[in-house]
């Protein structure tokens, strides 16, 4: 099908896309990699009044080391993401989870940033932002804001992204020696989306696991912290005994749907193989 009609712009600069947004009229959409948004809006299931399309703002592309934190720019494509060296170094689970989106030419159109900010539970890269402990900057007409990971995505599809608002960039801490990383999926032959994933950071220390960061794809309307799972593994020794048990209680407080690709008690068995899985693999087992 076709789109309905809408205005077209193209700003330079994030006070232009944000100008151009408030005088947008009352439904307004913001093109990232367009991805998600174009085959919704052929459908006919969004026909935004106004389509501000980012692909031009410069400043919002790139990965950069802010101290202790890796800074990724919305429009930061996940093809891009794979080859950067900083990525490469510190943000190795975030490089993992790319490699599984979609296709190649997905991954050269898709963003980061408007990946999270789609918020699909089915996505890959909001519980690797959740797992990280990612923060996310906001710009709107009051100035900047940062909104932790945890209270950025707030329902199916929903974030914490106000009228007017744009996500400029996010930051993730580094993730140096003495942590593993893995991200585990699941999915069908004929899609990239996830009937269930997990991405696990185990930090390692003395033959101990001194912390583990476990998010979990697809479990609920938004991605999911496997919180048991975490504090059952913290001070064990690393054995697959132990992270077997852990993660026996990594569905623990989740509320995956029903649907053609999986039941809800399936989902849930999932989650427990594949964090066994990826909290095996993160520590080297």
């Amino acid at each position: 099908m076709i789109p309905a009609p809408f205005a077209y712009t193209r700003p330079s600069t994030i006070e232009e896309a944000l100008q151009a947004i408030a005088d947008g009229g009352e439904d307004v959409k913001v093109l990232a990699g367009g991805q998600s948004l174009i085959p919704v809006m052929r459908l006919r299931l969004a026909a935004p009044e106004t389509l501000v399309d980012l692909t031009r703002v410069a400043e919002l592309r790139g990965v950069r080391e802010d101290g202790d934190m890796l800074v990724i720019g919305a429009m930061t494509t996940h093809a891009d993401v794979l080859t950067d060296p900083l990525l490469a170094q510190y943000g190795q689970l975030i490089v993992q989870a790319t490699e599984t989106v979609a296709d190649r030419q997905v991954r050269r159109r898709g963003t980061f940033g408007g990946a999270l900010a789609h918020a699909d539970p089915a996505g890959d890269l909001p519980a690797v932002a959740l797992a990280l402990d990612a923060e996310f900057v906001l710009a709107g007409p009051g100035g900047r804001r940062t909104v932790p990971a945890t209270d950025f995505f707030v329902d199916y599809l929903t974030t914490a992204l106000d009228e007017g608002e744009l996500l400029v960039e996010i930051r993730v801490p580094k993730l140096g020696e003495g942590w593993g990383v893995r991200y585990e999926k699941f999915n069908r032959v004929a899609q990239a989306w996830s009937i269930v994933a997990v991405a696990a950071a185990v930090r390692r220390e003395d033959g101990r696991i001194a912390e583990a960061r476990i998010g979990l794809t697809n479990m609920g309307p938004t991605p999911l912290r496997a919180s048991a799972t975490e504090a059952a593994l913290v001070g064990v020794d690393v054995s697959m005994e132990t992270v077997t048990a852990a993660a026996a209680q990594a569905a623990e407080g989740t509320s995956p749907s029903n649907d053609l690709n999986a039941q809800a008690d399936y989902r849930q068995h999932l989650a427990q193989v594949l964090t066994r899985r990826a909290v095996a693999a993160a520590v080297g087992l």
